[in-house]
Protein backbone atom coordinates (compact mmCIF):
# COMPACT_ATOMS: atom_id res chain seq x y z
CA UNK A 1 0.00 0.00 0.00
CA UNK A 2 0.93 3.66 -0.08
CA UNK A 3 1.43 3.77 3.68
CA UNK A 4 4.58 1.66 3.45
CA UNK A 5 7.83 2.94 2.00
CA UNK A 6 8.28 1.86 -1.60
CA UNK A 7 11.84 2.87 -2.36
CA UNK A 8 15.14 1.15 -2.18
CA UNK A 9 18.59 2.67 -2.51
CA UNK A 10 18.11 3.68 -6.15
CA UNK A 11 14.71 5.31 -5.62
CA UNK A 12 15.80 7.07 -2.43
CA UNK A 13 18.88 8.49 -4.14
CA UNK A 14 16.88 9.54 -7.18
CA UNK A 15 14.30 11.13 -4.88
CA UNK A 16 16.98 13.20 -3.17
CA UNK A 17 18.09 14.53 -6.56
CA UNK A 18 14.77 14.86 -8.36
CA UNK A 19 12.55 16.55 -5.77
CA UNK A 20 14.70 19.65 -5.11
CA UNK A 21 14.97 20.29 -8.85
CA UNK A 22 11.23 19.88 -9.37
CA UNK A 23 10.46 22.27 -6.51
CA UNK A 24 12.96 24.87 -7.71
CA UNK A 25 11.64 24.56 -11.26
CA UNK A 26 8.07 24.94 -9.94
CA UNK A 27 9.03 28.14 -8.13
CA UNK A 28 10.75 29.46 -11.28
CA UNK A 29 7.64 28.71 -13.35
CA UNK A 30 5.54 30.49 -10.71
CA UNK A 31 7.76 33.58 -10.60
CA UNK A 32 8.11 33.87 -14.37
CA UNK A 33 4.51 32.92 -15.20
CA UNK A 34 3.61 36.43 -16.34
CA UNK A 35 6.46 36.71 -18.80
CA UNK A 36 6.76 33.18 -20.16
CA UNK A 37 4.61 30.13 -20.76
CA UNK A 38 3.51 28.63 -17.52
CA UNK A 39 2.11 30.11 -14.40
CA UNK A 40 -0.01 29.04 -11.49
CA UNK A 41 -1.40 25.78 -12.83
CA UNK A 42 1.92 24.41 -14.08
CA UNK A 43 3.74 25.57 -10.95
CA UNK A 44 1.14 23.95 -8.70
CA UNK A 45 1.43 20.67 -10.58
CA UNK A 46 5.24 20.71 -10.32
CA UNK A 47 5.21 21.61 -6.63
CA UNK A 48 2.80 18.78 -5.87
CA UNK A 49 5.26 16.32 -7.43
CA UNK A 50 7.62 16.73 -4.47
CA UNK A 51 4.93 15.87 -1.95
CA UNK A 52 3.58 12.99 -4.01
CA UNK A 53 7.02 11.48 -4.61
CA UNK A 54 7.81 11.69 -0.92
CA UNK A 55 4.61 9.79 -0.14
CA UNK A 56 5.32 7.12 -2.72
CA UNK A 57 9.03 6.60 -2.06
CA UNK A 58 9.42 7.42 1.65
CA UNK A 59 6.01 6.22 2.84
CA UNK A 60 2.90 7.87 4.20
CA UNK A 61 4.50 9.15 7.42
CA UNK A 62 7.15 11.33 5.80
CA UNK A 63 7.92 14.75 7.25
CA UNK A 64 7.74 16.36 3.79
CA UNK A 65 3.98 16.09 3.54
CA UNK A 66 0.68 17.95 3.69
CA UNK A 67 -2.24 15.83 4.80
CA UNK A 68 -5.99 15.82 5.26
CA UNK A 69 -7.78 18.96 6.31
CA UNK A 70 -4.61 21.06 6.08
CA UNK A 71 -4.45 20.55 2.33
CA UNK A 72 -8.16 21.32 1.97
CA UNK A 73 -7.74 24.56 3.93
CA UNK A 74 -4.71 25.55 1.85
CA UNK A 75 -6.61 24.88 -1.39
CA UNK A 76 -9.36 27.16 -0.10
CA UNK A 77 -6.81 29.80 0.89
CA UNK A 78 -5.37 29.76 -2.63
CA UNK A 79 -8.82 30.19 -4.13
CA UNK A 80 -9.54 32.99 -1.66
CA UNK A 81 -6.32 34.81 -2.62
CA UNK A 82 -7.28 34.66 -6.29
CA UNK A 83 -10.82 35.92 -5.62
CA UNK A 84 -9.66 38.54 -3.10
CA UNK A 85 -7.28 40.04 -5.65
CA UNK A 86 -10.17 40.38 -8.10
CA UNK A 87 -12.46 41.87 -5.48
CA UNK A 88 -9.80 44.42 -4.56
CA UNK A 89 -9.86 45.74 -8.10
CA UNK A 90 -13.67 45.95 -8.03
CA UNK A 91 -13.52 47.82 -4.72
CA UNK A 92 -10.96 50.16 -6.27
CA UNK A 93 -13.52 51.24 -8.89
CA UNK A 94 -12.99 48.76 -11.72
CA UNK A 95 -15.82 47.92 -14.10
CA UNK A 96 -14.82 44.25 -14.37
CA UNK A 97 -13.04 41.59 -12.34
CA UNK A 98 -9.21 41.80 -12.32
CA UNK A 99 -8.82 45.22 -13.96
CA UNK A 100 -5.33 45.85 -12.61
CA UNK A 101 -5.48 49.59 -13.30
CA UNK A 102 -7.79 49.90 -10.30
CA UNK A 103 -5.74 47.89 -7.84
CA UNK A 104 -5.94 49.86 -4.58
CA UNK A 105 -2.20 49.60 -3.89
CA UNK A 106 -0.61 52.04 -6.30
CA UNK A 107 2.88 51.26 -7.50
CA UNK A 108 4.74 53.28 -10.09
CA UNK A 109 5.38 52.51 -12.90
CA UNK A 110 2.03 50.99 -13.83
CA UNK A 111 3.46 47.77 -15.28
CA UNK A 112 4.94 46.94 -11.85
CA UNK A 113 1.48 47.14 -10.33
CA UNK A 114 0.19 44.78 -13.02
CA UNK A 115 3.08 42.38 -12.36
CA UNK A 116 2.46 42.25 -8.61
CA UNK A 117 -1.29 41.79 -9.10
CA UNK A 118 -0.75 38.93 -11.52
CA UNK A 119 1.83 37.41 -9.17
CA UNK A 120 -0.77 37.34 -6.36
CA UNK A 121 -3.16 35.55 -8.70
CA UNK A 122 -0.46 33.06 -9.72
CA UNK A 123 0.34 32.28 -6.07
CA UNK A 124 -3.33 31.64 -5.35
CA UNK A 125 -3.78 29.39 -8.38
CA UNK A 126 -0.56 27.46 -7.67
CA UNK A 127 -1.56 26.85 -4.06
CA UNK A 128 -5.04 25.70 -5.03
CA UNK A 129 -3.81 23.38 -7.81
CA UNK A 130 -1.04 21.88 -5.67
CA UNK A 131 -3.36 21.10 -2.79
CA UNK A 132 -6.12 19.81 -5.07
CA UNK A 133 -3.75 17.33 -6.71
CA UNK A 134 -2.59 16.17 -3.28
CA UNK A 135 -6.22 15.79 -2.15
CA UNK A 136 -7.08 13.79 -5.27
CA UNK A 137 -4.24 11.35 -4.68
CA UNK A 138 -5.19 11.02 -1.03
CA UNK A 139 -8.82 10.27 -1.95
CA UNK A 140 -7.79 7.67 -4.54
CA UNK A 141 -5.42 5.94 -2.13
CA UNK A 142 -7.98 5.85 0.69
CA UNK A 143 -10.63 4.51 -1.68
CA UNK A 144 -8.35 1.74 -2.96
CA UNK A 145 -7.34 0.79 0.60
CA UNK A 146 -11.02 0.53 1.59
CA UNK A 147 -11.68 -1.75 -1.38
CA UNK A 148 -8.68 -3.96 -0.59
CA UNK A 149 -9.68 -4.19 3.07
CA UNK A 150 -13.24 -5.27 2.25
CA UNK A 151 -12.19 -8.22 0.04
Amino acid sequence: MMKDAFGGIVLSTSFRWLVPFSIVYGVIILCLGEYSPGGGFQAGALLSVGVLLSRIILGWDTTFDVKGTTSVWLAGAGTFLYAFTGWLTLLGGADYFLDYNFFPIHIEPMHEMHAWSIFLIEIGVATCVMMTIINLLEAIVKRSEENVGSN
